[in-house]
Protein backbone atom coordinates (compact mmCIF):
# COMPACT_ATOMS: atom_id res chain seq x y z
CA UNK A 1 0.00 0.00 0.00
CA UNK A 2 1.36 3.66 -0.97
CA UNK A 3 2.46 5.92 1.75
CA UNK A 4 -0.05 8.54 2.18
CA UNK A 5 1.08 12.26 1.13
CA UNK A 6 1.43 14.81 3.02
CA UNK A 7 0.88 18.37 3.05
CA UNK A 8 1.77 20.72 5.18
CA UNK A 9 0.14 24.06 5.92
CA UNK A 10 2.03 26.73 7.75
CA UNK A 11 2.01 30.75 7.94
CA UNK A 12 4.29 33.39 8.14
CA UNK A 13 3.02 34.50 11.52
CA UNK A 14 0.74 33.37 14.05
CA UNK A 15 -3.04 34.20 13.50
CA UNK A 16 -3.02 34.04 9.71
CA UNK A 17 -5.48 32.05 8.92
CA UNK A 18 -3.74 28.71 9.16
CA UNK A 19 -6.42 26.53 11.03
CA UNK A 20 -8.96 28.07 9.05
CA UNK A 21 -7.49 27.03 5.75
CA UNK A 22 -6.81 23.49 6.83
CA UNK A 23 -10.99 23.36 7.78
CA UNK A 24 -11.54 24.77 4.63
CA UNK A 25 -9.14 22.22 2.39
CA UNK A 26 -10.41 19.19 4.45
CA UNK A 27 -14.37 19.86 3.70
CA UNK A 28 -13.95 20.43 0.35
CA UNK A 29 -11.58 17.49 0.00
CA UNK A 30 -13.72 14.93 1.36
CA UNK A 31 -16.65 16.09 -1.15
CA UNK A 32 -14.64 15.58 -3.50
CA UNK A 33 -14.19 11.41 -2.29
CA UNK A 34 -10.09 12.05 -0.94
CA UNK A 35 -10.08 10.56 2.34
CA UNK A 36 -8.04 13.21 4.43
CA UNK A 37 -5.91 12.21 7.11
CA UNK A 38 -4.95 15.30 9.79
CA UNK A 39 -1.81 16.01 12.42
CA UNK A 40 -0.65 18.70 14.50
CA UNK A 41 3.17 17.79 15.89
CA UNK A 42 3.25 20.96 17.81
CA UNK A 43 0.35 21.83 20.28
CA UNK A 44 0.25 25.31 20.34
CA UNK A 45 -1.52 27.87 22.56
CA UNK A 46 -4.70 30.35 22.13
CA UNK A 47 -3.90 33.04 24.74
CA UNK A 48 -1.39 35.94 24.07
CA UNK A 49 1.55 34.56 26.60
CA UNK A 50 2.69 30.87 26.85
CA UNK A 51 0.44 29.15 29.69
CA UNK A 52 1.48 27.67 32.80
CA UNK A 53 0.18 24.36 31.40
CA UNK A 54 -0.58 23.36 28.15
CA UNK A 55 -4.47 21.54 27.76
CA UNK A 56 -4.63 17.90 27.85
CA UNK A 57 -5.71 17.43 24.49
CA UNK A 58 -5.00 20.44 21.94
CA UNK A 59 -8.06 22.07 21.17
CA UNK A 60 -7.57 23.08 17.30
CA UNK A 61 -7.12 18.61 16.68
CA UNK A 62 -10.39 17.87 19.43
CA UNK A 63 -12.26 20.44 17.14
CA UNK A 64 -11.20 19.43 13.76
CA UNK A 65 -11.30 16.03 14.66
CA UNK A 66 -15.42 16.65 15.66
CA UNK A 67 -16.29 18.99 13.12
CA UNK A 68 -14.79 16.54 9.82
CA UNK A 69 -15.99 13.32 11.60
CA UNK A 70 -12.36 11.92 11.30
CA UNK A 71 -11.65 8.29 12.35
CA UNK A 72 -8.87 7.67 14.76
CA UNK A 73 -7.12 5.72 12.10
CA UNK A 74 -6.70 9.22 10.02
CA UNK A 75 -5.70 11.18 12.89
CA UNK A 76 -2.25 12.00 13.82
CA UNK A 77 -1.01 12.52 17.36
CA UNK A 78 0.40 15.56 18.51
CA UNK A 79 3.96 15.45 19.73
CA UNK A 80 4.37 17.80 22.23
CA UNK A 81 2.38 20.70 23.54
CA UNK A 82 4.27 23.96 24.48
CA UNK A 83 3.77 25.11 27.88
CA UNK A 84 6.19 26.91 29.99
CA UNK A 85 6.94 23.93 31.89
CA UNK A 86 7.53 22.16 28.56
CA UNK A 87 9.97 24.82 27.48
CA UNK A 88 12.02 24.80 30.64
CA UNK A 89 12.79 21.67 30.57
CA UNK A 90 13.61 21.39 27.33
CA UNK A 91 16.06 24.56 27.68
CA UNK A 92 17.45 22.88 30.99
CA UNK A 93 17.77 19.39 28.80
CA UNK A 94 15.73 17.76 31.00
CA UNK A 95 13.37 16.63 28.00
CA UNK A 96 16.36 15.10 25.44
CA UNK A 97 13.50 13.57 23.33
CA UNK A 98 14.10 13.11 19.73
CA UNK A 99 10.84 14.14 18.42
CA UNK A 100 11.93 14.17 15.00
CA UNK A 101 12.49 10.39 15.39
CA UNK A 102 9.13 10.47 16.99
CA UNK A 103 7.52 12.57 13.83
CA UNK A 104 8.51 9.44 11.40
CA UNK A 105 6.18 7.64 12.97
CA UNK A 106 3.49 9.75 10.31
CA UNK A 107 5.13 7.78 7.94
CA UNK A 108 3.97 4.47 9.42
CA UNK A 109 0.48 5.69 9.33
CA UNK A 110 -0.94 4.82 5.91
CA UNK A 111 -4.61 6.20 6.23
CA UNK A 112 -5.47 8.31 4.19
CA UNK A 113 -4.77 10.30 0.63
CA UNK A 114 -3.58 12.94 1.88
CA UNK A 115 -2.58 14.09 5.75
CA UNK A 116 -2.92 17.94 6.17
CA UNK A 117 -0.69 19.12 8.82
CA UNK A 118 -0.76 21.90 10.95
CA UNK A 119 2.78 23.61 11.36
CA UNK A 120 3.42 25.88 14.05
CA UNK A 121 2.23 29.36 14.27
CA UNK A 122 5.48 30.79 12.21
CA UNK A 123 8.23 29.59 10.73
CA UNK A 124 10.83 29.59 13.89
CA UNK A 125 8.35 28.05 16.31
CA UNK A 126 8.95 24.89 17.72
CA UNK A 127 13.18 24.86 16.69
CA UNK A 128 13.96 23.87 20.07
CA UNK A 129 12.21 20.54 19.60
CA UNK A 130 13.45 20.27 16.10
CA UNK A 131 9.40 20.74 14.90
CA UNK A 132 9.56 24.07 13.38
CA UNK A 133 8.00 24.68 9.76
CA UNK A 134 10.71 23.51 8.01
CA UNK A 135 11.60 20.40 9.93
CA UNK A 136 8.50 19.18 9.87
CA UNK A 137 8.19 19.43 6.03
CA UNK A 138 11.83 18.11 5.76
CA UNK A 139 10.77 15.32 7.73
CA UNK A 140 7.76 14.26 5.99
CA UNK A 141 8.98 15.02 2.65
CA UNK A 142 5.89 17.13 2.60
CA UNK A 143 5.35 20.51 0.18
CA UNK A 144 4.96 23.39 1.93
CA UNK A 145 1.58 25.95 1.89
CA UNK A 146 2.05 29.24 3.37
CA UNK A 147 -0.68 31.12 4.52
CA UNK A 148 -0.09 35.00 4.64
CA UNK A 149 -2.34 37.92 6.35
CA UNK A 150 -2.63 40.56 3.97
CA UNK A 151 -1.74 43.97 5.45
CA UNK A 152 -0.79 46.00 2.34
CA UNK A 153 1.35 45.03 -0.80
CA UNK A 154 4.64 44.60 1.22
CA UNK A 155 2.74 41.22 2.09
CA UNK A 156 5.24 40.22 -1.40
CA UNK A 157 8.33 40.61 0.81
CA UNK A 158 7.21 38.23 3.80
CA UNK A 159 6.99 35.54 0.88
CA UNK A 160 9.84 36.17 -1.07
CA UNK A 161 11.43 35.76 1.82
CA UNK A 162 9.64 32.55 2.90
CA UNK A 163 10.81 31.12 -0.70
CA UNK A 164 14.32 31.88 -0.23
CA UNK A 165 14.19 30.01 3.35
CA UNK A 166 11.83 27.04 2.02
CA UNK A 167 13.18 26.41 -1.22
CA UNK A 168 11.32 23.34 -3.27
CA UNK A 169 9.09 23.14 -0.02
CA UNK A 170 6.93 26.13 -0.69
CA UNK A 171 4.31 24.83 -3.07
CA UNK A 172 2.04 28.00 -2.59
CA UNK A 173 0.55 30.39 -0.78
CA UNK A 174 -2.76 31.61 0.12
CA UNK A 175 -3.22 35.61 0.81
CA UNK A 176 -6.03 36.44 3.81
CA UNK A 177 -8.00 39.08 4.98
CA UNK A 178 -7.52 41.57 2.06
CA UNK A 179 -9.24 44.78 2.53
CA UNK A 180 -12.68 45.20 1.10
CA UNK A 181 -11.23 48.89 -0.73
CA UNK A 182 -8.44 47.27 -1.74
CA UNK A 183 -7.47 48.15 -5.51
CA UNK A 184 -7.91 45.57 -7.71
CA UNK A 185 -5.70 46.01 -10.18
CA UNK A 186 -3.38 46.07 -7.58
CA UNK A 187 -3.99 42.88 -6.38
CA UNK A 188 -3.77 41.54 -9.74
CA UNK A 189 -0.29 43.09 -10.27
CA UNK A 190 0.98 41.23 -6.99
CA UNK A 191 -0.74 38.06 -8.40
CA UNK A 192 1.03 38.17 -11.64
CA UNK A 193 4.66 39.52 -9.75
CA UNK A 194 4.38 36.68 -7.37
CA UNK A 195 3.36 34.01 -9.92
CA UNK A 196 6.64 35.02 -12.02
CA UNK A 197 9.02 34.63 -8.77
CA UNK A 198 7.64 30.90 -8.62
CA UNK A 199 5.08 31.69 -6.06
CA UNK A 200 1.82 29.97 -7.07
CA UNK A 201 -1.13 31.41 -5.24
CA UNK A 202 -3.71 29.44 -4.44
CA UNK A 203 -6.78 31.70 -3.22
CA UNK A 204 -6.44 35.30 -2.64
CA UNK A 205 -9.37 35.60 0.13
CA UNK A 206 -11.00 38.95 1.19
CA UNK A 207 -11.52 39.88 4.47
CA UNK A 208 -14.35 38.97 6.34
CA UNK A 209 -15.93 39.85 9.69
CA UNK A 210 -17.38 37.14 10.65
CA UNK A 211 -13.89 35.13 10.53
CA UNK A 212 -12.48 37.76 12.56
CA UNK A 213 -15.80 37.85 15.23
CA UNK A 214 -15.92 35.93 18.71
CA UNK A 215 -18.83 34.31 20.21
CA UNK A 216 -20.34 35.41 23.23
CA UNK A 217 -19.72 32.20 25.27
CA UNK A 218 -15.65 31.97 24.15
CA UNK A 219 -15.99 35.97 25.68
CA UNK A 220 -16.91 35.05 28.90
CA UNK A 221 -14.52 32.18 29.31
CA UNK A 222 -11.95 34.39 28.22
CA UNK A 223 -13.39 36.82 30.51
CA UNK A 224 -14.39 34.76 33.14
CA UNK A 225 -17.55 36.80 32.93
CA UNK A 226 -20.50 36.01 35.31
CA UNK A 227 -23.83 35.71 33.19
CA UNK A 228 -26.06 38.02 34.98
CA UNK A 229 -28.70 37.46 31.83
CA UNK A 230 -28.94 35.10 29.60
CA UNK A 231 -31.64 34.58 26.06
CA UNK A 232 -33.36 31.28 26.50
CA UNK A 233 -33.87 30.87 23.04
CA UNK A 234 -30.86 31.91 21.63
CA UNK A 235 -27.48 29.79 22.56
CA UNK A 236 -24.41 31.92 23.09
CA UNK A 237 -22.02 30.03 21.48
CA UNK A 238 -23.69 31.25 17.65
CA UNK A 239 -23.99 34.90 19.18
CA UNK A 240 -21.27 36.93 17.94
CA UNK A 241 -19.90 39.61 18.50
CA UNK A 242 -17.51 41.74 15.79
CA UNK A 243 -16.64 44.99 17.30
CA UNK A 244 -16.27 46.12 20.80
CA UNK A 245 -17.04 49.86 22.32
CA UNK A 246 -16.73 51.39 25.60
CA UNK A 247 -19.33 53.40 27.10
CA UNK A 248 -17.62 55.94 29.00
CA UNK A 249 -19.31 59.34 27.61
CA UNK A 250 -22.39 61.07 28.15
CA UNK A 251 -25.81 59.63 26.82
CA UNK A 252 -26.03 62.37 23.56
CA UNK A 253 -22.57 61.15 22.51
CA UNK A 254 -22.75 57.14 23.60
CA UNK A 255 -26.33 57.12 20.66
CA UNK A 256 -24.18 58.50 18.02
CA UNK A 257 -20.79 56.56 19.25
CA UNK A 258 -23.05 53.45 19.36
CA UNK A 259 -25.01 53.53 15.43
CA UNK A 260 -21.94 53.69 13.87
CA UNK A 261 -21.03 50.11 14.80
CA UNK A 262 -22.71 46.90 14.58
CA UNK A 263 -23.09 43.74 16.41
CA UNK A 264 -21.08 44.93 19.02
CA UNK A 265 -20.36 44.23 22.64
CA UNK A 266 -20.25 47.21 24.10
CA UNK A 267 -18.61 47.45 28.02
CA UNK A 268 -19.10 50.00 30.43
CA UNK A 269 -19.94 50.49 34.44
CA UNK A 270 -22.56 48.53 36.04
CA UNK A 271 -24.23 51.79 37.45
CA UNK A 272 -23.97 53.54 33.75
CA UNK A 273 -27.89 52.67 33.51
CA UNK A 274 -28.32 55.12 30.96
CA UNK A 275 -25.21 54.20 28.97
CA UNK A 276 -26.71 50.56 29.02
CA UNK A 277 -29.85 51.59 28.05
CA UNK A 278 -28.53 53.28 25.40
CA UNK A 279 -26.30 50.73 23.86
CA UNK A 280 -29.27 48.76 23.96
CA UNK A 281 -31.05 50.62 21.19
CA UNK A 282 -28.43 49.93 18.49
CA UNK A 283 -26.65 46.59 17.22
CA UNK A 284 -25.41 45.14 20.53
CA UNK A 285 -24.93 41.41 21.26
CA UNK A 286 -23.56 41.85 24.43
CA UNK A 287 -23.51 44.16 27.10
CA UNK A 288 -20.43 43.65 29.12
CA UNK A 289 -20.82 45.64 32.83
CA UNK A 290 -17.66 46.38 34.90
CA UNK A 291 -17.94 47.09 38.84
CA UNK A 292 -20.26 45.42 41.70
CA UNK A 293 -22.37 42.83 39.20
CA UNK A 294 -25.55 45.20 39.26
CA UNK A 295 -28.64 44.77 37.23
CA UNK A 296 -31.09 47.34 36.99
CA UNK A 297 -34.40 46.26 36.25
CA UNK A 298 -35.24 48.55 33.46
CA UNK A 299 -32.06 47.52 31.65
CA UNK A 300 -32.88 43.71 32.66
CA UNK A 301 -36.56 44.18 31.13
CA UNK A 302 -35.10 45.58 28.17
CA UNK A 303 -32.64 43.06 27.19
CA UNK A 304 -35.06 40.68 27.56
CA UNK A 305 -37.04 42.02 25.02
CA UNK A 306 -34.29 42.38 22.61
CA UNK A 307 -32.10 39.19 23.51
CA UNK A 308 -28.91 40.76 24.54
CA UNK A 309 -26.78 38.83 26.79
CA UNK A 310 -25.30 40.39 30.04
CA UNK A 311 -21.99 39.66 32.00
CA UNK A 312 -20.68 41.30 34.59
CA UNK A 313 -16.57 41.07 34.82
CA UNK A 314 -14.31 41.86 37.96
CA UNK A 315 -11.43 42.64 35.79
CA UNK A 316 -11.07 46.34 35.40
CA UNK A 317 -12.09 48.13 31.76
CA UNK A 318 -8.77 48.03 30.12
CA UNK A 319 -7.94 44.50 30.91
CA UNK A 320 -11.74 43.30 29.40
CA UNK A 321 -10.62 45.61 26.21
CA UNK A 322 -7.54 43.85 25.66
CA UNK A 323 -8.72 40.54 26.19
CA UNK A 324 -11.63 41.43 23.45
CA UNK A 325 -9.08 43.07 21.11
CA UNK A 326 -7.13 39.73 21.18
CA UNK A 327 -9.82 37.54 20.40
CA UNK A 328 -11.34 39.47 17.83
CA UNK A 329 -7.94 39.35 16.43
CA UNK A 330 -7.77 35.89 15.59
CA UNK A 331 -9.17 33.62 13.75
CA UNK A 332 -10.15 30.52 15.81
CA UNK A 333 -12.53 28.29 14.28
CA UNK A 334 -14.50 26.33 17.24
CA UNK A 335 -17.94 27.79 16.23
CA UNK A 336 -20.64 26.75 13.18
CA UNK A 337 -21.17 29.99 11.79
CA UNK A 338 -17.56 30.22 11.24
CA UNK A 339 -16.76 26.91 9.74
CA UNK A 340 -19.77 27.44 7.29
CA UNK A 341 -17.97 30.87 6.34
CA UNK A 342 -14.67 29.29 5.61
CA UNK A 343 -16.67 26.44 3.56
CA UNK A 344 -18.23 29.00 1.46
CA UNK A 345 -14.86 31.30 0.70
CA UNK A 346 -13.07 28.39 0.10
CA UNK A 347 -15.23 27.05 -2.40
CA UNK A 348 -15.42 30.17 -4.10
CA UNK A 349 -11.71 31.83 -3.68
CA UNK A 350 -9.48 28.28 -4.21
CA UNK A 351 -8.14 26.69 -7.28
CA UNK A 352 -8.38 23.16 -5.77
CA UNK A 353 -8.25 21.65 -9.36
CA UNK A 354 -4.74 23.58 -9.30
CA UNK A 355 -3.57 22.41 -6.03
CA UNK A 356 -4.54 18.46 -6.66
CA UNK A 357 -2.79 18.43 -10.31
CA UNK A 358 0.38 20.07 -8.31
CA UNK A 359 0.45 17.22 -5.55
CA UNK A 360 -0.53 14.86 -8.52
CA UNK A 361 -3.46 13.28 -6.23
CA UNK A 362 -5.80 11.79 -8.53
CA UNK A 363 -10.00 11.87 -7.78
CA UNK A 364 -11.73 8.58 -6.96
CA UNK A 365 -13.29 7.19 -10.00
CA UNK A 366 -17.33 7.19 -8.77
CA UNK A 367 -18.90 4.11 -9.58
CA UNK A 368 -21.36 3.49 -11.86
Amino acid sequence: MPKAKHLLIGSTRAWSGKSATVMGLAFHLQKRGLEIGYGKPLGTFATKSVPEAAQKQEGDVEFVTQTLDLAPASLRPTLVSLDKNTIKRRLLEEDPTDYLAALNQYHENEAGDLVLVEAPGNPEEGAMFGLSMLQIADCLEAPILLVARYDDLLVVDRLLLAKKRLGDRLLGAVINDIPENQDEEGLAVLRTYLEHKGIAVFAMMPENRILRSVSVSELINQLEAEVLYSPSNMGLDDLMVEDLKIGAMDVSSAQIFFRKSYHKAVVTGSNRFDIQLAALETSTHCLILTGPPILDEHVAIRAAELYVPILSVTKDTLSVVEIIERCLGQVRLHEGVKVKCIQDMMAEQFDFDRLLNTLDIKLPVASA
